[in-house]
């Protein structure tokens, strides 16, 4: 006999989405769908779960220096936001420090222990995934999927990306098409946040 159905604990209900990060020839490309859902139910399709963070966020229009995207409900990944930005201060272009920094409060703070997220971030150097659990891992082949339907995104992004002709944002964009036609809780509007190398 199964238990009654509670959408605040399904955990389709907080990974319903895709981020995919792909890191190519200099170049870094986010993506992340717009689905909203609650259980079941779409109530949004357009949301915006991938920002650029860091130093220049606010001074230069938005255009940080770090991108983060994310999987989960969405108060809870605007605070871990808001943390990540903060420790980005603290620590200026030191974005494992400040993620593991972020990890630690996450970990053993109690109001930061209940947050239901994951989060992908990136600069133009290095990408990691942070959990709740205190996890900062950064990927050996430059590809970091998180959501529901992470799992897709990575498998196609893995194989576009044998494809030599194909900038990261379209391995991003093309394994984020396939992605949503698999995982129910991902659309296809999705949109793109693009690091350059400087050099």
């Amino acid at each position: 006999m199964h238990p009654p159905f509670d959408a605040a604990h399904d955990p389709t209900g907080w990974h319903g989405t895709t981020i995919l990060c792909v890191r190519r020839g200099g170049e870094v490309a986010m993506a992340g769908d717009g689905q909203v859902t609650l259980g079941q139910t779409v109530v949004k399709g357009n949301a915006r779960k991938v920002r650029r963070i860091g130093a220049g966020s606010k001074d230069r229009g938005g255009q940080g220096d770090v991108i983060a995207g994310f999987a989960g409900a969405t108060a809870d990944a605007f605070t871990l936001l808001e943390r990540l930005e903060s420790k980005l201060e603290r620590f200026p272009g030191q974005l494992e420090r400040a993620c593991v920094e972020l990890a630690k409060d996450w970990r053993t703070d109690r109001y930061l222990r209940r947050l239901e997220a994951m989060m992908a971030v990136a600069d133009r150097d290095r990408s990691f995934t942070l959990t709740g659990t205190g996890d900062v891992l950064e990927p050996e082949d430059g590809l970091i999927a998180i959501g529901s339907g992470g799992n897709f995104a990575l498998a196609a992004a893995r194989a576009l990306i044998e494809v030599p002709d194909l900038t990261a944002e379209e391995v991003a964009r093309r394994a984020m098409r396939i992605a949503a036609e698999i995982c129910v809780y991902t659309n296809h509007n999705v949109i793109v946040e693009m690091l350059r190398s400087e050099s």
